[in-house]
């Protein structure tokens, strides 16, 4: 029998999804799940993008250029000129999705073997793309107790060795929710510059930020214009997780120069999402406004009623929609497939992401779990008075 590659069996299952199987069971049965276990907006995607798609005149569906539509990478330019990130459309490359921007990024500026830093817990797919290029993910770990604040510099610069090339923040990040301050990315600039490495900052999230506090970005820093990589999207901005666009963005033009042969090899990005995306641009100031105003009170509902729970513990997120909770389990992987198959209250329950799939250090973050609050204020409100019950009745069965 043919052999599978050892790449192959070494990409690790997405801690997201992995629990499918059991939430697809449990509805057979009849159960309504509430999903807390994934990055879903149920926010409406801006009618404008949607009418972009319906209303064109498009004859043919034909290759776009391979570094996207020229339109839509000038008005992205214009966003991020908005943003105080001076950057052209001509350091800006139209990807199939962050993911893709990322997997060209370590396809660009990495050989087999090379390391890049990483400070955990990071999304779960940074593994896995590091795999795809044959990268080793280097932890350095961020711990609750501190809001998942950066690590002090002195723990990065003890892993860097010759084979490291670039440290990966993602920022505000997922799965903490944490926000880097602008001293944080200061510091960080200082080490790649010492020595000699990319930045790689996954923004994704850029817009939702909390508290009147404002995310700053490593483009913003010119010292770094050779060592800044940006990796973003528009799939939670504008709720188009479907569409599947995002971009590298980049002032360094042997970085760009080098993607482009990559994003040549898959042609081009998708057409009609490439014209939504455009469109999506265009909307007006109070779609963030609302967008944000409703993320941070569904952010203070989860917070405020986990804190309701004894012996659970989380940290205030700053951004993005994620946050970590440390639950008294000692398996957070089993508690979640025990609520999927065995437990519900009148039928209903709800689906975590265990977070021991957010660390690639051997047995950390066992009892914790990544919730994502995308559900309406009622709807976590419910789910999380359902995290309560269970945790009563698991505690008297496993702990």
């Amino acid at each position: 029998m043919p052999v599978i590659s050892k790449k192959g069996n070494s990409m690790p299952e997405s801690p997201i999804r992995k629990l499918a199987p059991f939430a697809d069971h449990a509805k057979k049965q009849g159960k309504h799940i509430y999903h807390l276990n994934i990055g879903q907006p149920d926010i409406k995607t801006p009618i404008e993008a949607l009418d972009a798609v319906k209303n064109n005149a498009l004859e043919i569906m034909a290759y776009s250029h391979s570094a996207g539509i020229e339109s839509l990478r000038i008005k992205l330019a214009n966003y991020y000129t908005k943003h105080n990130i001076l950057v052209s459309s001509n350091d800006i490359l139209i990807t199939t999705g962050g993911s893709e921007a990322l997997i060209f990024t370590m396809g660009s500026i990495t050989d087999p073997g090379d390391e890049i830093i990483v400070p955990e817990p990071f999304y779960a797919n940074y593994y896995s793309f590091a795999q795809q290029s044959n990268v080793k993910v280097v932890p350095v770990t961020s711990t609750l107790d501190n809001g998942f604040a950066l690590p002090p510099i002195k723990d990065f610069e003890t892993l860097i060795t010759p084979k490291t090339k670039a440290i990966l923040i993602c920022n505000p990040g997922n799965p903490t929710g944490y926000l880097y301050s602008k001293k944080e990315i200061q510091e960080l600039a200082r080490i790649a510059i010492k020595h000699d490495l990319f930045i790689i900052s996954d923004e994704v999230y850029r817009e939702f930020v909390y508290d009147d506090m404002s995310h700053y970005s490593i483009l913003q820093e010119e010292q770094l214009s050779n060592h800044a990589i940006v990796v973003d999207s528009v799939s939670k901005r504008y709720s188009m997780c479907g569409a599947r666009i995002g971009a590298l963005i980049s002032k360094n033009k042997e970085v760009i120069n080098t993607a482009m042969k990559f994003a040549q090899a898959r042609l081009s990005p998708p057409l009609l999402a490439q014209i939504a995306s455009e469109a999506a641009l265009e909307v007006p100031e109070t779609y963030y406004k609302e967008t944000i105003a409703e993320y941070k009170s569904r952010r203070d509902t989860l917070i405020s009623e986990l804190k309701k729970i004894p012996n659970v513990k989380v940290a205030t997120p700053q951004g993005a929609f994620y946050c970590i909770v440390e639950l008294p389990v000692l398996d957070s992987e089993h508690f979640s497939q025990w609520l999927l198959d065995q437990f519900d209250v009148n039928q209903e329950t709800i689906m975590l992401a265990p977070a021991a799939g957010f660390y690639s250090t051997p047995n950390t973050g066992k009892n914790q779990v990544r919730i994502a609050y995308v559900l309406n204020n009622n709807d976590l409100k419910k789910a999380i008075s359902i995290l309560k019950l269970a945790l009563e009745k698991y505690l008297t069965l496993w702990n």
